[in-house]
């Protein structure tokens, strides 16, 4: 299996990679193409790029490889609270390097991806020859979905049946992709989680979700070192990364080449990656930005630079964006040098990443003995009186509203609330790290003294009671 081992004193990590090449290592890359490569959505892999990688109007005019973040798919590594997106841009320039590839146009999307992109493009310009950006998040999480996904992440970790694991599920799928995801898709993602991101999995699953909130906006200097040309792809009704956030990020690329530009995919609600006709449509704007500029062969030769040389210069670069001199002074193999994370957030983190490995080679496991998800989960909404239809609420479908309220109901779900970025003080104290998992199994136990008419005579009486009394 292609995999490129990245260790060193205080970190260890091996990255997963897969090509639109023959056999799937970079060995078969046309050195005509110019080579892509692509950064997978959140809480997913590469193994869901089909959309991208199976594209003909791609595959036949670039190379492409993806990887799988360090807490993602195949890929695995030690945990550590210093883990964040400069780590992966690390990553990310430390495999470039020991595969040999040339610049390479970067296709991120949302969420952790286009932050390691952006911070890959800030410190190691000459490998990365474009941006193409999908759903560009806000510098911090908003503050309803700071709440969602530690809501949603705390049931997913500690379920203890399948309709607590499958709930959860659903709730990320509504999050990430929109309340009218095909039926079929939810059945896949949800057994793909189930395969890949159980309980006895929670740790990196809280790791991904840490990376995510407990993230720091980049500064003014650092967006002005990106010189590359930039295409920002955005959904138009996406709630999770409203498009004012592109527009803005837009506005802060004031040195991209030719200016950054925004295309809007006109009624994508969710991802425009995972749902293919929103995917086809970002395949066709990004194939058009690709064609209007220089063609870049692919030839892979070592690199002129030294690893450890050129790892070392990114290293004194983030000390002039970050003013902190201590960075030029760190190991420049580790990625775990690049982390911008604070002492004591990052010490929270690695507490919170210890707390969720507790006991998990004991928590509740969704498959069966030949490792196989229990049920699809459109299974267990069929053949219900009590099923509420596509959106869950404990409702009766709306087949059995007059045909006049069926017609003015389709379509319509509840608003999202209007909510602004979080502010650094909150992720800072953030209830992610400090929540305690509770679940139907966890429960006070008080000891009790004495006869049970003593017990039962010094108890409150119960609105019941009073009532006979």
């Amino acid at each position: 299996m292609p995999y490129v081992d990245l260790h060193s004193a205080d970190d260890y990590a091996s990255i997963y990679y897969t090509t639109s090449a023959p056999c799937s290592n970079v060995g078969g890359f046309d050195p005509e193409k110019p080579t892509i490569i692509i950064l997978h959505p959140l809480f997913l892999d590469s193994s869901w790029l089909d959309n991208h990688l199976g594209d003909p109007r791609l595959y036949t005019q670039f190379n492409m490889i993806a990887f799988d973040m360090r807490v993602s798919g195949r890929s695995s590594s030690r945990p550590s609270g210093k883990h964040d997106s400069w780590v992966d841009a690390a990553d990310i320039a430390l495999c470039h390097q020991r595969l040999q590839l040339p610049p390479c146009h970067i296709l991120a999307l949302e969420g952790i991806s286009i932050n390691c992109a952006l911070r890959f493009a800030v410190l190691f310009p000459e490998m990365c020859a474009s941006l193409a950006l999908c759903n560009v998040p806000a510098p911090t999480e908003l503050k309803w979905v700071f709440t969602a996904l530690d809501e949603i992440l705390q049931t997913w970790c500690f379920a203890d049946d399948i309709e607590s694991f499958q709930h959860s599920g659903m709730e990320c799928i509504n999050l990430l992709i929109g309340p009218d995801c095909d039926p079929d898709l939810q059945d896949e993602i949800i057994a793909y989680w189930e395969t890949t991101i159980p309980p006895r999995q929670r740790h990196r699953a809280a790791e991904t979700v840490a990376l995510l909130m407990n993230r720091t906006p980049m500064k003014p200097e650092a967006y002005a070192l990106i010189k590359q040309p930039v295409l920002l792809i955005h959904g138009e009704r996406n709630e999770m990364y409203p498009k004012k956030y592109s527009e803005k990020l837009a506005s802060q690329l004031v040195n991209a080449e030719g200016g950054a530009v925004v295309y809007t995919v006109r009624g994508a609600a969710g991802s425009v990656t995972v749902v293919p006709g929103s995917a086809s449509i970002a395949n066709q704007v990004f194939a058009r930005f690709l064609s209007r500029l220089p063609k870049v062969r692919s030839e892979l030769v070592p690199p002129a630079v030294k690893v450890k040389d050129r790892m070392q210069t990114a290293l004194e670069l983030l000390a002039e964006i970050t003013g902190d001199s201590s960075y030029a002074s760190r190991d420049p193999m580790s990625s775990l040098s690049f982390s911008c994370l604070p002492d004591d957030l990052a010490q929270s983190q690695l507490e919170l990443l210890q707390h969720y490995c507790k006991a998990r080679e004991h928590a509740f496991c969704p498959l069966d003995e030949e490792g196989k998800p229990l049920r699809k989960y459109s299974d267990s909404k069929r053949g219900h009186w009590f099923h509420g239809g596509k959106d869950g609420l404990s409702v009766a479908d709306s087949d059995l509203l007059p045909p006049d309220r069926a017609t003015q109901e389709a379509g319509k779900h509840l608003p999202v609330p209007r909510s602004e970025p979080i502010s650094q003080k909150a992720v800072n104290g953030g209830q992610l790290r400090k929540v305690t998992p509770f679940t139907p199994n966890t429960v006070e136990t008080y000891i009790v003294k004495g006869s049970m008419a003593k017990v039962v005579s010094s108890a409150p009486a119960t609105p019941l009671q009073r009532l006979l009394s």
